[in-house]
């Protein structure tokens, strides 16, 4: 409801209670402004909506592809939000993605962790909580601004001005965009991985990624040692989540259905199988193993199962896990995706060990085979080396065009020699472009770096602890840090204001008048900053 309209209906409502009459009608209707999602599934069914849009359009225009960055805490999300409305004026197509790597890493009880699905479940769900408090608290940041300017326009009598303010609260774009939550691979079976979601989606989750490992055996995407479920057991969680989503009536709620594949050589357990090429079939089709003619060929212990109309006794190690075929991970891959599609998910991750365009659209490509419309959310890892990865490209594909590489090491071409040569140059340009190609090329609608803000936050303080406790002393922060957000237009170096101190003050004045104790006044040192 526009600004106006809601004053003139507090002030109606405040006729009703004459012993209301302290409350200011204006008070009432900008703290009501300023807190425009009262409640998580407020958030996840206005933010799935978004999803669904932008998913619409980038099936007519690759070009609209969305991004996201991980971020580990409320306060992080907050200022990256706030800083792509300051560069790019809206935060359209611009996510965040929540990582459970960076969960285990650093909101665990039990202190950094491993990305193996130790930590506690409801820190996921808190985490999003988090993110979102610290963008409802943005929205109310900027509007408070916005209402203190339309204030003194009025109390000066200036209507164009005040008219201006009006129509920019009205219009005001919130910081609340939609958070890609990893669930992992459930925290459990499929009732667990159903009580989860819903916690997620009740803290305002629009959409939940979820993996094909075993809970309990869970690595991380680009660790050794991955063990896949067969697709039933992996369905029935996809159908867990879905059903979490109606529950709460996210009707519009998304499920990223993420595939391990690739990188997994073990399986924990046969995929049940009743007929020919059915899917358990198929599954159990890749295992490594030998075919036998007999029981004279089965020993003490050996499993044997019937696959293409013969006896096969699968390869088990000695952990009881089961072994794929070595070269088996791209066809798995695409029966995984096919899979998922068909049974009630919305959108892929292909996890896979380098980011190339190639590999990825070769896979895309077949699923699309079978679905056309099939869309990737894309994992632009931190675990990749990308310098080196583009650079060994550009390397491999100049030397398939015949072009003289003798001046380049392909082993040790992440030396900073190369830097400003032609090679370097060139492998800077495809990876700035990656994005672009491999939503164009790779079927790519989202396009997200899971951890980029635990570097961040590591590079920075190191660079701040270098200086400070060393010979640059208190220079250190000036120049690196303090001088740089007054320059830059940052907005926590007004840090009392950040944290909602104007705020607070404005509430006090709502609720005691002229008695209001405030804490902007002459002496508050913020005001060195202008």
């Amino acid at each position: 409801m526009p600004y106006a309209q809601d004053v003139d209906a507090v002030s109606q409502l405040l006729k009703k209670h004459p012993t209301w009459n302290a409350i200011n009608p204006k008070h009432a209707a900008r703290m009501r402004a300023q807190n425009k999602f009262k409640t998580g599934l407020d958030i996840a069914k206005y933010t799935a909506k978004i999803m669904r849009e932008d998913m619409a359009n980038y099936d007519k225009d690759t070009s609209q592809y969305t991004q996201s960055l991980g971020c580990w805490h409320g306060f992080i999300g907050q200022q990256k939000m706030l800083s792509i409305k300051k560069h790019f004026g809206s935060t359209k197509r611009r996510y965040l993605y929540l990582s459970g790597w960076m969960v285990a890493a650093l909101r665990s009880e039990f202190g950094p962790l491993p990305d193996q699905s130790m930590h506690e479940k409801t820190a996921v769900s808190s985490l999003i909580g988090e993110l979102y408090t610290f963008l409802r608290q943005a929205d109310a940041w900027e509007l408070n601004h916005l209402f203190r300017a339309l204030e003194e326009a009025e109390q000066a009598g200036d209507t164009a001005k005040a008219k201006e303010l009006e129509e920019k609260i009205d219009n005001h774009e919130t910081h609340i965009v939609p958070i890609i939550a990893d669930i992992d691979a459930g925290f459990g079976n499929a009732e667990a991985t159903y009580l989860l979601a819903k916690q997620m989606i009740e803290a305002g989750a629009c959409c939940i990624q979820i993996e094909n490992q075993v809970s309990d055996e869970k690595q991380c995407g680009h660790q050794d040692g991955k063990v896949t479920v067969p697709h039933a057991d992996f369905l029935s969680k996809i159908n867990a989540v879905r059903l979490a989503f109606l529950e709460l009536g996210v009707d519009d709620g998304v499920i990223v259905a993420r595939t391990d594949s690739l990188g997994a050589g073990l399986t924990q357990k046969l995929a049940v199988t009743d007929e020919p090429g059915d899917l358990g079939d198929q599954y159990n089709a890749f295992l490594d193993g030998e075919y036998i003619e007999s029981a004279d060929d089965i020993n003490n212990g050996d499993v044997v199962i019937k696959s293409e109309g013969r006896l096969l006794k699968p390869k088990r190690l000695p952990s009881g896990l089961f072994q794929f075929r070595a070269g088996t991970g791209e066809d798995r891959v695409v029966l995984d995706c096919i899979t998922s599609l068909q049974n009630g998910a919305d959108l892929l991750w292909i996890e896979t060990e380098k980011p190339h365009v190639g590999q990825i659209a070769s896979m895309v490509n077949r699923i699309r085979e079978v679905v056309p419309d099939a869309k990737l959310v894309y994992n632009n890892s931190p675990s990749f080396n990308w310098t080196l990865n583009f650079r060994q490209q550009v390397f491999d594909a100049w030397k398939e065009e015949g072009k003289d590489v003798s001046a380049y090491n392909r082993d040790k071409l992440m030396s900073e020699e190369y830097d400003n040569t032609e090679l370097g140059k060139l492998a800077d340009e495809w990876t700035a472009n990656f994005q672009r190609d491999a939503a164009r090329e790779a079927g790519i609608f989202h396009h997200l770096i899971t951890l980029p803000t635990y570097h961040t936050a590591a590079l920075s303080t190191d660079n701040l602890a270098k200086g400070y406790f060393g010979d640059e002393g208190m220079l250190a922060y000036v120049a690196g840090v303090q001088r740089k957000e007054i320059r830059q237009g940052i907005a926590t170096v007004k840090h009392q204001d950040m944290a909602g101190s104007n705020i607070g003050d404005d509430h006090k004045e709502f609720f005691a008048g002229d008695a209001a104790l405030k804490a902007g006044g002459k002496d508050n040192t913020m005001n060195q900053f202008g």
